[in-house]
């Protein structure tokens, strides 16, 4: 079964499906749709990018179809699917996707995530929903204020389960399947399943049917990967130069750091690129702007950290740029992953410096691929006649071997004044002789018994009374 017309799906279900134009299912998508449709709990492993949202949300929305109505009253409508996700942006575009695919139903979905007003969102969950798609963060809001009611779902979905955990969201998880029925479905979804993941899933699924699509830890084929070895500091000019010689039009640039990626944007943006930043101080709504104008191909580099790294589908970005390569070697695959979808080509480039060379191999060791450090020839727009060691500083001497110095240079040039001479400080110690005592000056008076001679004798001074000796 790879045709969507094969699934027999729900007429108001096939009618969306065609008109977003699928009709091949991707490998996740032809093992899982089946094993949800007939209600079992999931623990799908897959690369990002293989058509995961659509292998969740369509078998939901089909056994949810039997709940649809025309009713305005919220109870009529309770939260019956939970899709909980690590990232605002992860949320936002599974929403869209959700909303696409019940297009045709009475089914109502709403998103909620942090970083906006709880105001229009409070609005949106009294109104009633079945299909609720969320932060862990946001939620936990929800539901301590009463706005969000649990207690009859039936489906619960964690994305990208391997991310939440690394961000912490395992206590938070953990309270939100508190609040839940203890009979439901459960499907998880993750890049990697590692011992972590395997704990979760042994703790809140029953019997669940494993689907690995993939190798784990594997790239996609799809991607030709390039590492070049470049110095810190000559990172932008690199990443400046392959951008002009490749004709690259869009692309993803990844940094470590927040404030590496806001540097990195505007220095770009200096040198006359269009370009964003996506980090995590920016506010949702800037995020959300910044990715709608790279979508739009208003903005030729999407500056970003690992935020954006996992699940954003954005079709059509032809490379990805690691400026900085990674701490943790499973965030390169997810990197990657951003180009080279849906079997199209794409470009992975990384500058490794020499002080990378852990983390190089942390990726090698991960994906089972040997790396090959290139060398990167600049163009003639750098400094010329310059000798590069290797660090930021130039080899003077090398420098100077190769051009004589300009007369202007060496008028310019500062020289110091010359240092003054005191004969008299450069003279040797010499002992001052007897005879060389000047003649304005006496010598003391010897003192008897050996007294220094510094100390002056008392001077003899008449006496007032006569003193008498007694006898």
């Amino acid at each position: 079964m790879n045709s969507f017309s094969q699934l027999q799906l729900a007429p108001s279900l096939a009618k969306a499906v065609a008109e977003m134009g699928y009709e091949s299912m991707t490998p996740i998508q032809a093992q899982a749709i089946p094993v949800v449709l007939s209600g079992q709990d999931v623990m799908g492993a897959a690369q990002t990018g293989t058509g995961k949202t659509a292998a969740f949300s369509l078998p939901l929305l089909q056994r949810m179809l039997k709940h649809e109505n025309t009713s305005t009253s919220p109870a009529r409508h309770p939260v019956r699917a939970l899709v909980l996700l690590p990232t605002r942006e992860l949320a936002d575009q599974v929403a869209q996707q959700v909303k696409m695919y019940a297009k045709y139903t009475q089914l109502r979905s709403a998103v909620v995530f942090g970083g906006m007003d709880m105001k229009p969102q409070t609005l949106e969950l009294k109104r009633g929903v079945e299909v609720l798609v969320a932060t862990p963060g946001r939620l936990l809001d929800h539901i301590e204020a009463k706005n969000a009611v649990l207690n009859q779902v039936e489906y619960v979905v964690l994305d990208e389960a391997d991310r939440m955990l690394d961000i912490g969201f395992l206590p938070d998880l953990q309270r939100i399947l508190s609040y839940l029925p203890k009979q439901r479905t459960t499907l998880l979804f993750s890049a990697t399943f590692s011992p972590e993941i395997k704990r979760l899933a042994s703790s809140y699924l029953q019997n669940p049917v494993t689907i690995e699509v993939a190798r784990p830890n594997q790239t996609a084929s799809t991607v030709t990967q390039l590492f070049y070895n470049v110095a810190e500091d000559d990172k932008r000019n690199a990443l400046k130069q392959i951008v002009k010689e490749r004709g690259i039009s869009q692309a993803f640039v990844f940094v470590n750091s927040k404030l590496g990626c806001a540097r990195l944007a505007r220095a770009l943006e200096r040198d006359g690129l269009r370009t964003a930043a996506l980090h995590g101080d920016k506010s949702q709504d800037e995020r959300l702007k910044a990715l709608e104008a790279f979508k739009k191909s208003e903005v030729d580099l999407l500056i970003c950290t690992d935020v954006a790294a996992r699940g954003l589908d954005i079709k059509d970005v032809p490379a990805v740029f690691n400026i900085d390569i990674p701490y943790n070697a499973e965030d390169y695959i997810h990197r990657i992953g951003r180009t080279g979808r849906a079997g199209a080509e794409g470009l992975a480039v990384s500058f490794a410096s020499p002080s990378d060379a852990r983390l190089v191999g942390d990726i090698e060791k991960l994906t089972k691929q040997k790396i090959e450090l290139l060398a990167l020839e600049f163009a003639d727009d750098r400094p010329r006649e310059r000798m590069n060691t290797g660090r930021r500083h130039w080899d003077e001497e090398k420098r100077n071997d190769k051009r004589e110095e300009s007369p202007r240079e060496s008028r310019s040039r500062y020289t110091p004044a010359p240092k003054a001479v005191d004969p008299f400080f450069d003279k040797p110690y010499e002992e001052t002789a007897a005879a060389d005592v000047p003649s304005t000056t006496t010598a003391a008076p010897s003192s008897p018994r050996g007294i220094s001679p510094n100390i002056k004798p008392k001077r003899k001074v008449a006496a007032l009374f006569k003193t008498t000796e007694t006898h």
